[in-house]
Parts: C-alpha cells; structure tokens; sequence
C-alpha cells in the first residue's frame, strides 16, 4: 500500500452502512459488518457545514481498523465562489485544528461529491467556481497540519451530465486530488456491472463510459466506486442477486478500480439498495465481498 492509500494487489472493500436509518456509524457498520460476513475496509460518513469530524464514533469506527472516507460539503450557505474567496476559511481552520488535534490517521476526503448537480451561470457555481472552491479548501487544511487527507474527487456517475459543456472543466488538479472517483447505481438501465461503470449516452457518441474516461483523463490515478448499489426491482426477486454475481464475474476486467464502497439503504432516493434483501442477493453479495479482488493489505491503525 503507498502513502495514498493505493493497494498495490487488489482493492479496498467499503461500505456506507445503513444510511439514513439514524443510527450511529459504529453500530451501523458493526451490523452491515454481520450482514455481508467480512470486515470493511473503508466506512463512508457524510458532514456537512461546521460539523467537526472525525466524531468520536467514527474514530472508533478508524480503530477497528477502517478506513473512513469523509464526505465533506463546506458551506451550504456559501456559494462555490464565496468560500473560494475566503468565507468560510474560520470554518475550515477550525476543522483543521480538530482533525490535527484528534485523529493522526490517514483517511480519505470527498470535497462537496457530485458536483454535476449544482453548476449553473451567474450565481458563483460555475465549473471554475468548483475548482477554485475545491483548491482552496484542500490547500487551506493542508496549510494547517492536516496532511493525512487522502483527497477524492467524486463525479455524479450519470452519462447525462457528459454532454454539458462545462463537464471536462470541472476537475481541481493533480497537486490537489490523489484519487477519481464516480458515484453509479443499477436500475432498470442497467443489467450488470459492466453496465454501471460504462452507461454511454446516444447524444455522445464518443463517450465511452466512466471507466474508461477515467482510464484515458487519468491514467496515473486510482479510482473509486464511492457510491455503488443496485435498486430494489419488484417485479425482478432475482435481480440483486444476478447483478452482484455480475460484479464477482466481471471485476477483474476493471483493474484500475482500487476500490468498491457500498450505499446501503433501504430508503436511497430512487429506493431500496439494501444487499440483503433476498436471500439470493444475501449470499451473492457476501461471496463477492469474499473475493480474493478485496483481500487488500491490512488498514493501518488510526
């Protein structure tokens, strides 16, 4: 494993455990952890504004040892442009004094994920807005001691977002992101994992799926699925279970991914992602994540 978190044989198995259900992240992935029959290697959590993280319970998750991925949006009462000017520094220096205080760990950080959704003219949201949101805020952390972010970059992973012209304008830059990554549910769109991870769109011919732009635009990079899951089809018991055998059979056809992590819900906004939902999908997504892909090295301790 190299300084930046990257496996050097096969790849972290994650999870984000039970969301939405108010639980706590200890007790949530304890539980996802019975489940799926395996230990997690990275936990994925979500904060927001002056939330100071690691909380506690997720410096207990860390001792497990997990890895734990931090999803963090800065400032929903500031524009993208706002805090990339500076208003909402006292906010992040504050953060930086917890986390240098509190966690030594190295842990991965999301800079507000999926920023697809918000771009927009003339209101300080515009692509260059984001990267110079997501510069700022990365370069002010590590300004103040917090130099154990491992810091992702995380692209909505719908095709519908490619076409825009401001897409290919939206990434920060090398020096400020050490690993790519999309988001990608199944639905009724998608039949299998090869599916997830190369949706294309008729309006962009050229475009080749997620993976394998990510492959071209950053050859050097590891990528992540950071959010991942397959939604619950009523009319179609067996299609968890035949879509997870689908991951198991074609994974190894994407070796660039270094990491799966799991959205686990049963109330995720187009519905249920739970893995256990039936018992065939039960046993299939237990078997993958038995895979020899996921025996990465052991997490080290926080």
């Amino acid at each position: 494993m190299t300084d930046k978190l990257i496996p050097t044989c096969g790849a972290w198995w994650g999870i984000a455990p039970d969301v939405f259900s108010g639980r706590g992240p200890l007790r949530a992935t304890e539980m996802a952890e019975r489940r799926m029959g395996r230990h997690a290697d990275i936990v994925h959590v979500y904060h927001r504004g002056d939330e100071l993280f690691p909380t506690r319970q997720e410096r207990a998750v860390a001792k497990g040892p997990r890895l734990l991925l931090i999803n963090w949006r800065p400032a929903p009462d500031r524009t993208w442009a706002q805090i990339a000017r500076g208003e909402a520094d006292a906010r992040i220096d504050r953060l930086a004094g917890h986390i240098v205080r509190t966690f030594p760990g190295r842990f991965f950080l999301t800079i507000q994920h999926e920023p697809e959704t918000d771009v927009r003219r003339g209101a300080g949201y515009s692509a260059a807005d984001y990267v110079a949101m997501y510069r700022h805020v990365v370069t002010r952390l590590r300004n103040r001691g917090v130099r154990n972010a491992v810091t992702v970059m995380t692209y909505r992973g719908g095709p519908v977002w490619v076409s825009k012209p401001w897409f290919d304008r939206l990434y920060p830059g090398d020096d400020v992101v050490d690993w790519v990554a999309f988001d990608s549910y199944a639905d009724g769109r998608v039949s299998d994992f090869a599916g997830l991870v190369s949706q294309t769109r008729s309006d962009r011919p050229n475009w080749p799926g997620f993976y394998r732009w990510m492959q071209g635009r950053f050859p050097a990079k590891p990528i992540m699925l950071a959010e991942w899951g397959a939604f619950e089809r009523p009319g179609l018991p067996r299609y968890k279970r035949d879509f997870f055998a689908s991951v198991e059979r074609q994974i190894g056809d994407y070796p660039q991914i270094k990491a799966l992590v799991y959205f686990d819900s049963p109330v995720a906004s187009r519905g249920d992602t739970r893995f256990d939902t039936t018992p065939g999908a039960s046993r299939a997504f237990s078997r993958l994540a038995r895979n020899p892909k996921f025996t990465a090295p052991s997490v080290p301790p926080a």
